[in-house]
């Protein structure tokens, strides 16, 4: 099996992570064996990271006694994905490979299934994976609720769930095994901080919120909305409206509130689609993007970042798609018959005008 180089060098978390996996015969993409600052990937102006790197965990642990399952071998296994949106979106499809790759170099053979953004269907996809005698499930939830039928289907077959991106609300340890994402609080914190460094922590910010219904909006809103509140007085949110992670509904919004409200001067996107549209809609209004309106948004596209590079857009905080390794790395830990915690939370790194042509290769 041939370890894929990472661009990013990872912390002494990585190393250990690395470690173990080697020690139990398996090698995993994203695995190297140097260390890093560490801010490099989390802090200010950071590097982005490659391959999704543990920043810390929280929350009660599990065990594989405690699951209640059986040892299984990651090599030879059978592992069922339920995506929950289409790999058109570059968020979707870094994931998606992320997962293929790192399952290719462990030897196991991953089935994938698409919901394409509708629940009923991630229901029946994951009853689907379940009938094909599937040893482990990875899902990326549609939504946060309303998957209670699907994970009972898994606990009655003792397949373990591991979630990625999106927290269910239901109980760790008993329907499903770990989530492994963002902290999104502190991406929508961050968001902020860097809106502020863009316009000298004074605006008037139009917010577009993403699709409700989970945790990622919820804790993107409230990050950047406290932080607001907190650090920056001459900050004023004066709308807010969801754009559904679409480009072009973040462009039709955007357009909305620039009619309404023409004293804005700054938005912050839930996602780099919906910051994209924004871009379009303040050039279709005559406007500068990055400069007489400036953009901050949450993801790490390619087209984001060369926009940030075209003095465009004034920044995007990082939100790493590329989970396969840490998935791995978790299962294999798990039937080893170590504790997982309940939260797994990944380090995110920052593109901004000082490191984006430097760091573009590395967006997805």
């Amino acid at each position: 099996m041939k370890i894929r180089e990472s661009h990013s060098v990872f912390r002494s978390t990585a190393i250990r992570v690395c470690a173990i996996a080697a020690a139990g015969g398996l090698l995993l993409s994203g695995c190297t064996n140097e260390g890093s600052d560490p801010e490099a990937s989390g802090g200010s102006g950071g590097e982005a990271a490659q391959a999704a790197d543990s920043a810390g965990s929280s929350g009660p642990t599990c065990t594989m006694d405690d699951y209640g399952v059986d040892k299984v071998d990651i090599k030879g296994a059978k592992v069922g994905f339920s995506q929950s949106e289409p790999d058109s979106a570059s968020f979707r499809a870094a994931e998606t490979k992320s997962l293929k790759d790192t399952a290719k170099d462990a030897g196991a053979d991953l089935v994938v299934t698409n919901a394409n953004n509708e629940l009923p269907k991630q229901i029946s996809d994951i009853e689907n994976l379940l009938s094909q005698d599937v040893d482990m499930l990875v899902i990326a939830p549609v939504n946060s609720d309303g998957l209670d039928s699907a994970l009972n289907a898994a606990k009655k077959k003792k397949v373990p769930v591991v979630t990625i991106d999106r927290k269910v609300t239901n109980k760790s340890c008993d329907d499903y095994l770990t989530f492994i994402g963002s902290d999104f609080v502190k991406q929508g914190e961050r968001a902020a901080d860097a809106l502020a460094e863009a316009t000298d922590s004074k605006a008037k910010v139009a917010v577009l919120l993403g699709p409700s219904g989970n945790n990622v909006t919820d804790g993107r809103q409230k990050g950047f909305k406290d932080q607001v509140k907190a650090e920056y007085p001459d900050i004023e949110i004066v709308a807010e409206q969801t754009a559904n992670a679409s480009r072009s509904e973040g462009q039709e919004v955007t357009a909305q509130l620039l009619q309404s409200n023409p004293e804005i001067d700054a938005v912050y996107a839930f996602n780099d689609e919906e910051g994209l549209g924004a871009m379009a809609a303040i050039q279709e209004a005559g406007k500068e993007p990055g400069k007489d309106v400036k953009i901050v948004s949450i993801d790490g596209t390619k087209n984001a970042v060369d926009a940030i590079v075209a003095g465009k857009y004034n920044a995007v905080i990082e939100s790493n798609p590329r989970f396969g390794p840490l998935v791995f790395d978790t299962l294999s830990k798990f039937y080893s018959g170590e504790e997982i915690p309940e939260d797994i939370i990944i380090k995110d790194g920052e593109y901004t005008p000082d490191n984006a042509e430097e760091q573009a290769g590395q967006a997805f």
